[in-house]
């Protein structure tokens, strides 16, 4: 597999990135692509909301914007994937380009804006698919909404009968004044809202917030998600900083960066939320995860399960055995018999 990805990789390298998505895409629906049929370790085996997964390695969303290809990503290894950002009516996205690979800093900004064909054709393919693995919807607001804690609403209640569990994504930083939605009154009567539109189905709840969260952001969002039982925080999104390591050219893009560049604050900060959190809710470490051991120090900060997609984009699909393969080798190296086992065991 990893032969036969170096080639491809050879080709969408030297496009442009966004064009380069675009052929992934159609690659994976193709059907043609090689999957990774070996077993997981048992060590990898991770329990959240009542069911178990064969490893804890997710793809975050963002790749598949449009519920294209969910099952193609779970057969190349992943334990969960999540689709979207899903907004309610569809949307054409912030003006190309838009992406940009950061070559020197293994980094990626995006100022997308959630382009997607909206919320119809997503529910329309996710509708159609069986019913196999664990997939993610991951629901946004379009940008000219005068309401958007109900495009949550809507995008909610349309998903939750094809989604393993939602997220409320109030963090991506390239949809003019989305961050705000972070703030406590904002936050909780958003999710407030959610909750009770979905009551008679319930389908586990989850936040998606940024990386660049203040010490006084955490202490609003986590005592919301406490007060409402919310079933889980995503940490994080991409950063609004540039650190001063950067050395692409493109580093100054506007945008969110994500990648490599992103791995020791999106970390960091998922350590002071499960702090907060002391254990009431699993959390999901998204943010610059590209080696076993940046899953690896994601779980032992506090995260159940991890998410990637940017160093996807350097790497190809064999990334994924690869961190799995490297993630089983540091839990025997420590003593841990499975994922569940070191899940923040740095802050014990």
């Amino acid at each position: 597999m990893a032969v036969w990805y170096s080639l491809i990789d050879l080709v969408l390298s030297r496009i442009d990135a966004e064009a380069a998505h675009g052929l992934a895409l159609r690659a994976l629906k193709s059907g043609l692509t090689p999957g990774d049929g070996r077993d997981d370790p048992p060590s990898l085996r991770v329990g959240i909301w009542g069911r178990h997964l064969p490893n804890p390695i997710g793809l975050a969303a963002g790749f598949d914007k449009n519920a294209e290809v969910a099952d193609a990503m779970l057969k190349l290894g992943f334990g969960l994937v999540e689709i979207g950002s899903v907004t309610p009516r569809p949307q054409a996205g912030n003006p190309r380009p838009r992406l940009f690979r950061l070559a020197e800093d293994r980094g990626v900004i995006n100022r997308m804006g959630f382009p997607g064909q909206g919320l119809e054709a997503a529910r329309s393919r996710l509708a159609t698919r069986p019913r196999r693995g664990f997939v993610g919807v991951n629901v946004g607001a379009n940008k000219d909404s005068t309401d958007r804690a109900a495009d949550y609403v809507t995008g909610c209640v349309a998903l939750a009968p094809y989604a393993d569990y939602l997220v409320c994504n109030v963090s991506s930083p390239n949809t003019p004044g989305l961050r705000n939605l972070q703030g406590r009154t904002e936050l909780a009567g958003l999710l407030k809202r959610v909750q009770d539109a979905i009551a008679a189905k319930p389908v586990p709840l989850v936040v998606k917030i940024a990386p660049d969260a203040t010490e006084d952001d955490l202490d609003d969002i986590v005592a919301v998600c406490r007060e409402l039982r919310l079933d889980g925080i995503i940490v994080g999104n991409t950063t609004l900083s540039r650190p001063a390591s950067l050395q692409s050219p493109r580093r100054n893009e506007t945008g969110g960066l994500s990648g490599a560049p992103l791995t020791s604050l999106s970390t960091e900060v998922l350590r002071r939320t499960a702090q907060r959190v002391e254990g009431q809710f699993p959390l999901i470490g998204c943010g610059g995860v590209g080696s076993g051991a940046d899953a690896y120090a994601k779980i032992r900060a506090g995260a159940t399960l991890v998410q990637l997609y940017s160093a996807m984009v350097f790497e190809g699909p064999p990334l994924i055995r690869r961190i799995k393969d490297e993630l089983a080798a540091l839990l025997l190296r420590d003593g841990f018999s499975s994922v569940e086992a070191a899940i923040g065991a740095d802050l014990r």
